[in-house]
């Protein structure tokens, strides 16, 4: 278990640019980032990362959260081990107790399977380098095929021992469940019921995800089997369609580059990489898929397949294209010399060579995929317009319209057909691909399976028309029943919600100045709430929001501290600034009186700047706690209530004066929304009493149905009051933090 100072010391320190980088390529776009959902797949980026608040959250999909919510959500961890994930990344020491055996049973399956898989690739990456049979098999076949120690310690190569059971007897004895390792398909068991390791005798090529933690292993025979390679089956951590091989190791160098080779297989990627080309991942001899794409989507938009140069490569070159191009993707293909991978091809040449003939060799997908379909059909008409149609159809996959006009004009010149019949074809095929991505957004997730590629091209690579499949190819989804409408049990809720939601965002702000004989004081926006709600008995009927609200008082003190702590380093800052002012001034050829005036704005100037500074750290400082509370309810509840609602367009984001913010005006809507959430309150009383009214009236009580009668019109005279109190409230302005 973390101790709490250890905990909020690890979410102080997690940077939200920082932790979501590790998965997104993040473009800055005004105060925030933006990239590509890393929970769901899309083409245009409606990520938002927001570094001031520490906040991340999908426009799209509602998904995202503070550091921690988003390991949380992306890693399928537990609070406890995002945690511990965030103090590895940032060198945070924490000193736990030892988990009682009830705790040990209750981490999930998911975690449990990433600690094995991490176990397992350390073992095996030990016995290729400290056993017998790990140095004279393991390592005599990877230096034969000319991999580096660098690389294989890059990649965390290892060796199975060629042993029934030794990495199974090693994981019992280290009190592993070897059930968990049965998942993880790192044990079988044979018809006997023997427990043995089905990697053994193989070298290990450990699969590891953006996030690098292990998910599944390759192992590659050595002693002639049938089964050249092996690998780790799907399960509940390991998904093959939405991984690449190599990905962890070449992420940086993909942003860095703005460009990702992709290639089949592991040797490939570790050749590349050995040759400075590190910025290559694998599919791992699959068909592409959209998941697949997505993950280096997240990198870059700029990706050259790179191919055997013989038929086998140039077919292959070809798969994906429609999928790649959909997703925005501008893709390149590279074919090398016949008889070479790209693997033998590294080995042959330095990497300046390497990335010489990549410039000088690599082609347009388009115009590769033109002229390889027509080299083939002179002479046979209807393979021509097959061909033809094929590249057509590719052409329509590509969302931007300009550069659908550039391919439609180049794409004539070489087929020799008339620009206009290319035109009118493309939007003939683009027309039944809106009807298609139409359909495909009404489900819930984006389909993401081993099948894709296999649905949208025939064995002989040449993509089919969409318009040819049949409805289950097409995705198709039987209508569900309506659900039943239940009554909300909080009558109240949306008008608590507002008065939490600005708890929340603005608590820790001024409301507004208040008088008592002749002193002058401020108070706060949670300060005025509560003394409203204490006034007229009122309390949250929402638990969530009540849960809320306690936490927020209750962290008046720790917010005073830290607020102290803040306001220490901005003054600082704010004193360098100065001196770096009045040196610029005085550097400057100007008057005394020119020289005061400008120290007069200098002082205005870091005024404003600390009042600003200040005043944004008091309205993120309650969301940044509460966001990564330990409590699943409070954290879930904070980020759907202080995230931005809308995104603004880029046009609104460059002028900040087009819209008026919300905060300048709390002291007008916070007591609104208390008046509000009042009158509802009378609404509920009032209709409850007209209920008891008529169950009583006519049975003879009229002493209580007099009573009853007086109550009701007191409490339409106060709602009355109410309601004028709505349109009229106005409370002296003061001065905000």
């Amino acid at each position: 278990m973390i101790d709490p100072i250890t905990a909020q010391k690890i979410k102080d320190a997690a940077d939200i640019v920082d932790v979501v980088g590790d998965y997104v390529h993040l473009i800055r776009r005004g105060a925030n980032y933006m990239g590509l959902c890393p929970f769901h797949n899309e083409r245009t980026p409606s990520f938002s990362v927001n570094k001031r608040k520490n906040f991340c959250y999908c426009f799209s999909c509602k998904k995202g959260g503070s550091p921690v919510h988003f390991l949380m959500e992306k890693e399928g961890l537990s609070y406890h081990d995002a945690l511990l994930h965030l103090a590895k990344k940032y060198g945070i020491e924490v000193v736990e107790r030892e988990l009682t055996d009830e705790e040990k049973q209750a981490q999930s399956e998911r975690e449990a399977m990433l600690v094995a898989n991490e176990w397992a690739m350390l073992k095996m990456e030990k016995d290729l380098f400290d056993t017998q049979d790990g140095r004279d098999i393991g390592l005599t076949y990877l230096y034969g095929r000319g991999v580096t120690e660098e690389a294989i310690r890059k990649f965390h190569l290892g060796y199975a021992l060629d042993k029934s059971n030794a990495l199974t007897g090693a994981a019992k004895a280290a009190g592993y469940d070897i059930q968990v390792f049965k998942n993880l398909g790192l044990t079988g068991t044979s018809q006997e019921g023997r427990e043995y390791d089905r990697f053994r005798g193989r070298v290990i090529f450990p699969i590891i995800n953006s996030a690098g933690k292990v998910i599944a292993f390759g192992g590659r025979d050595l002693k002639g089997g049938l089964a050249k390679y092996i690998n780790s089956p799907e399960s509940q951590i390991y998904k093959k369609s939405n991984e690449l091989y190599g990905i962890f190791q070449a992420r940086a160098d993909i942003v860095k580059e703005d460009k990702c080779f992709l290639v089949e297989g592991y040797l490939d990627v570790i050749g590349m990489w050995q040759s400075g080309m590190r910025n290559t991942v694998a599919s791992s001899g699959t068909a592409l898929t959209d998941g697949q794409i997505a993950l280096i989507h997240r990198f870059t938009e700029n990706i050259t397949l790179i191919y055997d140069g013989d038929a086998a490569g140039i077919k292959a070159s070809l798969r994906g294209i429609d999928m790649l191009l959909s997703h925005k993707m501008k893709v390149k293909v590279l074919l090398l010399p016949d008889g070479d991978d790209p693997d033998s091809f590294a080995r042959k040449h330095t990497p300046e060579e390497f990335r010489a003939y990549v410039a000088e060799h690599e082609t347009d997908i388009i115009r590769f995929k033109a002229q390889v379909l027509l080299a083939d059909v002179k002479g046979d008409p209807q393979k021509r317009i097959e061909a033809l149609n094929s590249v057509v159809e590719s052409i329509a996959h590509i969302q931007d319209p300009i550069s659908r006009d550039v391919y439609i004009q180049e794409c004539s010149r070489i087929l020799g057909v008339q620009e206009e019949s290319i035109a009118k074809s493309v939007a003939t095929f683009r027309g039944v691909l809106i009807e298609k991505w139409k359909r495909d957004r009404t489900r819930k997730d984006f389909p993401v399976n081993d099948n894709t590629s296999d649905r949208i091209n025939n064995a002989d690579g040449k993509n089919a028309s969409y318009a040819s499949q049949t409805p289950q190819q097409q995705f198709y989804q039987p209508s569900q029943p309506k659900p039943v409408r239940k009554e909300n049990p909080y009558p109240c809720q949306p008008l608590e919600q507002v008065v939490i939601e600005y708890c929340l965002k603005y608590g820790y702000l001024d409301l507004c100045t208040v008088f008592e004989e002749e002193d002058e004081d401020s108070i706060s926006v949670i300060d005025f709430v509560s003394e409203e709600l204490e006034a007229d008995n009122i309390t949250f009927s929402v638990p969530v929001y009540s849960r809320i609200f306690s936490l927020l008082l209750n962290m008046k003190d720790s917010y005073e501290e830290a607020l102290e702590r803040y306001t220490a380093k901005l003054n600082i800052e704010i004193e360098t600034k100065r001196r770096e002012g009045i040196a610029n001034i005085g550097a400057s050829d100007l008057s005394m009186s020119e020289i005061e005036r400008a120290e007069k704005k200098l002082e205005k100037e870091l005024e404003q700047f600390a009042f600003e500074n200040i005043r944004e750290f008091s309205k993120d400082y309650p969301g940044r706690i509460l966001a990564s509370h330990e409590s699943d309810e409070i954290r879930t509840a904070c980020i759907e209530l202080i995230r931005e609602k809308h995104q603004l367009s880029n046009i609104y984001q460059r002028d900040n004066n087009v819209i008026e913010k919300e905060e300048d005006k709390l002291e007008v809507l916070v007591p609104r929304a208390m008046t509000e959430w009042k009158n509802e309150l009378l609404n509920e009383r009032i209709k409850n009493l007209f209920k008891q009214f008529q169950e009583i009236s006519g049975k003879g009580d009229q002493e209580a149905e007099k009573n009853l009668m007086l109550e009701i019109n007191s409490l339409m005279h106060l709602r009355s009051q109410v309601a004028k109190d709505i349109g009229d409230r106005i409370i002296s302005p003061g001065v905000n933090k």
